[in-house]
């Protein structure tokens, strides 16, 4: 009742609430870190410019702390007042420190783990913070060292209780560049992504990123781009392409992209620059600048899944993370043993779910798995071919995909990257067996009846053995490639895949690799025809297009290779 005695008026009490919710957000935030399992807490807070952090144990009595804090701050006056002399009516005195919760005075014997909660107000002498426990917080905060203008922005960040896409962002471009660190700044743009514009060339760009978990909010933090924005190359290989992309496709049909984006440690290479692509702009070849490309390129594909190949761990883990998990997509990534390099297959977060991998590396398989039995007793006739199979770190890359829109249904996706050699076409062929029956026992096992998706760069052109094996189910044993490294490593046999006929989603283009002594078909997409039709191939760049600068890569495209993508339509 409104007039019962001793109760106030909801007005006045929504009035007293707002008050004090004004009062909290003006004062400056004590930062606190509690988690249960953990012995320790952190309390981190800034007084007269001074950033303090405190890692006190869970179950210390909350009265030390303070005590702590209080002797802390003394011994800061004395340091500042040790070059003159001190009077005796200038004694430092122990400041009041003080923690309150729920309008009272929290007791000294409370232990820290109960003491720190949510809302309370930390008193410094006459400075009161107010206190977020285990608040959202950016743990990882950085910006890309390249920006170039037309390509998107895409912060590295990793947060702690909270979520990414709560979170509020605002773009700031420098005034007036290279006069001093006063500098204005305009605000551009806010989204998590920022794509800069040619007005910005020359310019710094300034991030200012609240963390946010729903209502609640953390401490803000300002990155400001250590270069400034350059000029971007112009038309891109890619950019008639995107026209194709521009929304994302409806279900049931999905969007899929498989690309080998030229791994850092093989374009650094002195082969690379000399002998692969000497007509390649060296600024070209660099990191940064070609994952700029990478990153709007894929982007802009708007797919819903992706596999790549030749990707650097670092790059799988600050570049292209950070980028597709802001338009969306979340990914996983298999390292190929003894090298710096692997396979990373990224899905779409509104669409799929990962329930399980089931990733391996093929030369291992062989020998280990009992599958693979019959395989490895032929093989083992020719020790000098087994030899050299089994020393390659060939990975197979295997997800096992759920469909959000019709929970249960399941999807797998395989991706791989095979030998490289030109003559290594008998090792392709063990290789690709071991993969399909691999495949075949992972979806009989985890995922009965769920089509496969197998992207990858197989490094084999349409007239070979793996495509044979792939297209028609079978190889015979007077195929070319059994004895495509000689008599002394040939091994004929009749190879049957484990699964009917598959398709190449994108047919067979005259071409996915371009460069200066080489060019011809060794990407693929394979579905099963039965379970997925093909709605819409992408259309690779027109040959004028990948020759402008002589071949690939180039000023206007980051790799050797050309991605396929394509969209499907998946049978109910």
């Amino acid at each position: 009742r409104w007039d019962e005695p001793g109760r106030a008026p909801l007005t006045v009490v929504l009035l007293v609430l707002r008050r004090s919710c004004r009062v909290l957000s003006r004062m400056e935030p004590a930062v606190v870190r509690c988690l249960p399992g953990e012995p320790k807490l952190t309390i981190s807070f800034s007084l007269d410019g001074s950033h303090k952090h405190m890692q006190r144990d869970q179950d210390e009595p909350l009265g030390k702390v303070l005590a702590r804090i209080s002797n802390g701050i003394v011994k800061s006056q004395r340091k500042g007042k040790k070059n003159r002399v001190q009077q005796p009516s200038e004694a430092a005195e122990l400041p009041a420190v003080k923690l309150y919760f729920d309008g009272g005075e929290v007791p000294d014997t409370m232990l820290n783990s109960e003491a720190w909660q949510d809302g309370a107000v930390l008193q410094v002498g006459h400075v009161k913070y107010s206190v977020r426990r285990n608040a959202p917080t950016f743990i990882t905060a950085e910006l890309p060292v390249s920006l170039l203008a037309g390509f998107p922005v895409c912060p590295k960040l990793e947060i702690e209780f909270g979520n990414l896409q709560d979170c509020e962002f605002m773009w700031y471009k420098e005034n007036e560049p290279n006069t001093s660190q006063d500098v204005g700044w305009t605000h551009v743009g806010c989204g998590r992504v920022h794509v800069p514009s040619n007005q910005d060339i020359g310019c710094k760009l300034k991030l200012c990123c609240t963390p946010k978990d729903g209502s609640r909010s953390g401490v803000s933090k300002e990155l400001v781009s250590v270069g400034t924005v350059e000029a971007g190359p112009g038309v891109c290989t890619f950019d008639n392409r995107h026209m194709y992309t521009v929304k994302e496709v409806d279900w049931p049909v999905l969007r899929v992209v498989s690309y080998n984006i030229l791994a850092d440690v093989y374009a650094q290479t002195e082969l690379s620059k000399t002998v692969l692509y000497p007509y390649c702009a060296p600024y070209a070849l660099q990191l940064d600048y070609r994952q700029n490309l990478i990153k709007k390129e894929l982007t802009g594909y708007n797919a819903d899944i992706i596999c790549l190949q030749e990707v650097d761990k670092g790059v799988f883990v600050d570049s292209l993370t950070p980028a597709l998990d802001a338009f969306g997509l979340d990914g996983v990534f298999k390292m190929k043993e003894k090298q710096h390099e692997g396979l990373a297959t990224f899905y779409r977060r509104s669409k799929f779910r990962l329930l399980s991998h089931h990733d391996i590396l093929l030369s291992e398989a062989l020998t280990s798995d009992p599958i693979h039995s019959q395989l490895l007793e032929r093989v083992s006739a020719n020790s000098a071919l087994k030899d050299k199979i089994l020393r390659r770190s060939t990975s197979l890359q295997v997800s096992v995909l759920e469909d959000l829109n019709k929970p249960g249904r399941k999807v797998c996706v395989a991706n791989t990257h095979l030998y490289f050699h030109p003559k290594g076409g008998n090792v392709r062929l063990v290789q690709m067996g071991v993969a399909l029956q691999h495949l075949s026992h992972v979806i009989r096992e985890v995922a009965p009846g769920a089509p496969l998706i197998f992207c990858g760069d197989f490094n084999s052109i349409p007239n070979s053995g793996v495509l044979q094996l792939v297209c028609e189910a079978v190889v015979p044993q007077q195929h070319a490639d059994w004895s495509s490294s000689g008599p002394e490593e040939s091994c004929s046999m009749e190879l049957l895949s484990a699964f009917p006929p598959l398709l190449s989603a994108c047919g067979q283009p005259a071409y996915t690799n371009y460069v200066g002594g080489f060019h011809g078909c060794l990407d693929y997409i394979f579905i099963q025809p039965e379970s997925m039709q093909v709605e819409q191939v992408i259309p690779l760049p027109s040959h004028q297009e990948v020759t402008t600068y002589e071949g690939l890569p180039s000023v206007a495209h980051p790799s050797d290779h050309i991605a396929l993508a394509c969209d499907l339509r998946w049978s109910p």
